[in-house]
Order: structure tokens, then sequence, then C-alpha cells
């Protein structure tokens, strides 16, 4: 399939509508077997359970071209696991496994025309989201749903190279004890929207939220996990019941255990051991890695070893790896790279 005529190397991280993209409806208590449609708008009821009361999950993940050409998406599989626990949490109906591999596929496949080219920088962002469609006036559960997997060809995150990010400590609370921080609801990121907004006005680059019950424990940010280094290079990660389960997150502790040789931990990472850490990282779909230099606690300043100019040592070790195994370089684990037919 010969791809489009883009300028891949500046495409930036936005939203370019492809040709085609997969929709399925869910009524009567069963889901269709759902198609490909060209159509890229949405006609929904001015009271469908979404616009009423937000109830919508939503996935991310991307398709490469490997060195050797292939047409590739990274652990699918754990995005099909993650979207029906999200489901279940928000009461709207789980997906078939099977069917939410073969929408990816289709929407891959028939948009392979977009898919960047190796060595590009540039990938194939993928968008698997549900959503109450049928009106809801009461508060209650929608009685009809829409799936649908979009593409849009997207350029590195951070364009002009990656640079150490500084984050200031959060007042306002991500997600509640016993609430939906765990799953990829759409409300989580409307409720970080204001802070997001905020951090930035001030010069921040990103916030980073606390346990909601006692504003001691690291968690994450609005759309991240973290990871830290220690001086003796063992990799930690937080572990709370309230943040998401990234998979980014989880195949990078893989990374370092099992290709690098390091030891990993997760477990609660108190505030007061910030600036113990060599290094720290914000880690997820659409940067893999991205460093932290400095982190702001209320005008204290923590400053990470690693510094302001770059990935911290062991930061890009695990990035190299990670996108190495994700570009067909790095031989992966069996089951992380499933290819498609373009």
């Amino acid at each position: 399939m010969e791809k489009k005529q883009l300028d891949w190397a500046n495409i930036g991280f936005t939203y370019i509508p492809t040709d085609y993209r997969y929709v399925s409806n869910y009524k009567d208590g069963a889901w269709d077997k759902g198609a490909l449609s060209t159509e890229a708008n949405i006609v929904l009821s001015e009271c469908a359970g979404v616009l009423q009361y937000a109830q919508t999950a939503f996935e991310g993940l991307k398709a490469y071209t490997t060195k050797d050409g292939r047409i590739v998406t990274f652990r699918p599989d754990l995005n099909a696991e993650r979207i029906n626990n999200s489901a279940k949490r928000l009461e709207m109906p789980p997906l078939p496994e099977g069917q939410f591999l073969n929408a990816v596929d289709q929407v891959v496949s028939s948009n392979g025309a977009y898919v960047p080219p190796f060595g590009s920088g540039a990938t194939l962002y993928l968008r698997p989201y549900m959503f109450g469609s049928s009106p809801v006036i009461g508060v209650k559960p929608a009685e009809e749903y829409q799936f649908r997997v979009f593409a849009t060809p997207v350029g590195p995150y951070f364009k002009g190279g990656v640079r150490p990010l500084t984050l200031r400590i959060c007042d306002e609370d991500r997600a509640a004890p016993n609430g939906t921080g765990h799953v990829k609801a759409g409300l989580n990121y409307a409720m970080s929207l204001h802070a997001i907004v905020e951090a930035h006005t001030l010069g921040f680059d990103e916030n980073m939220y606390l346990d909601a019950a006692t504003k001691s424990m690291v968690e994450e940010t609005g759309g991240a996990n973290f990871i830290f280094i220690t001086k003796d290079k063992k990799v930690v990660t937080p572990k709370s019941n309230t943040i998401l389960p990234s998979i980014t997150r989880r195949s990078l502790m893989e990374v370092a255990e099992k290709y690098l040789g390091l030891t990993v931990e997760e477990r609660e990472v108190p505030v007061s051991e910030l600036g113990e850490f060599a290094e720290c990282g914000l880690c997820g779909t659409a940067a893999v890695i991205s460093p932290v230099g400095k982190i702001v606690d209320h005008g204290k300043e923590i400053l990470l070893p690693s510094g302001m100019e770059g990935m911290g040592e062991v930061t890009k070790q695990l990035y190299d790896t990670l996108t190495g195994i994700q570009m067909g370089e790095i031989e992966a684990p069996k089951g992380w790279i499933h290819e498609i037919k373009a």
C-alpha cells in the first residue's frame, strides 16, 4: 500500500482524520459484529448517557512500522483487558477480547497508508473508546452503547527532542479512595483539566498528584505513571489502588528486570523520599518515558541529580530498550508484538 504523502517528521501530536474507523453497537443485550465506516462524525441523542453522566471509557495504543517493514501493535491484548475493566466499573457491557483485537487489526490494516515509515519518529495512534448512546434522564446506566476505534498519525510527543520536565505537587485530588482512579474513564481526565491548565499557567509542565486520603504518598500525574531510579539503580514505581495500571509502566518494569538485570519494586513512595532518587520519569503510551528534572513542593525545589539537560542513564536505557522492542530492533518477549497485514 502506497504511503500518504505527509511530512512525517513534522506532523506533531494532533488529530489527523484517516479514511476508516470501526463502529460496533450494543443493543438488546448484545454487541453486533461491527464494521468499518468512512464517517468520522457521530450523531447522538441530546440526552445520551455519555453526554449527561459521562459514561465513557477509552484506551490508547500505537501501530508501528518495524525495521524489517512489518506493521505491528504493542500488547493490544492488555488494552482489551483494561477497557473491559473500565467498562465493568462504569456499568457498561464488556466487549469480547477477540472483537477488540479484530477491530484494532481492521482499523490499522484499512489505514495502512497512514502508518508512518520506520525511522520517521512518527507512529499511528489508535483510540478505542466506548460510551452510553441511548437517552438517559434519571441517574442510571444507559441501555445502549457504541464502541469505536479511530486512527490518527502522530509525530513525537515532544517535538524538538526530549527535555526534562518540571512538576509541581498539586493540592487537588486526582482520584478518591475506592473511586475510579484505577480505570481509564473519561471523567478522570475531565477532573484533571483545571489543574493542568493552572499548572501550565504557573510555568509547570505537569502535576504530581498525591493520595487523597493522607496527602503523603506519590500517585501519578493526570495522564501518566511514575517511575523512579534510586542511586543504586533500583527501579521503583508507586503502588496504590487508585493508580491507573499503565501498560507502558508494566512493560518497563519487565524490561528493567529481564533485559537490564535491575532490581524492581512496586511499593508506596512517600513524598519525603523524593529528594533521595537519582532519576524520575513519567511513562505512558504517548511518549514512552518523559524525564523529570525538577519537582516543586509548594515553593521548595527538589532537583533530581539526572539534571535538566536530558534523560538519566537508567531512564535512557529503559527508553531505548522498550522502543527497540516496539520497532523490531530488539527481540521481544513472547506475545508482546502483534503483527498486522496491511
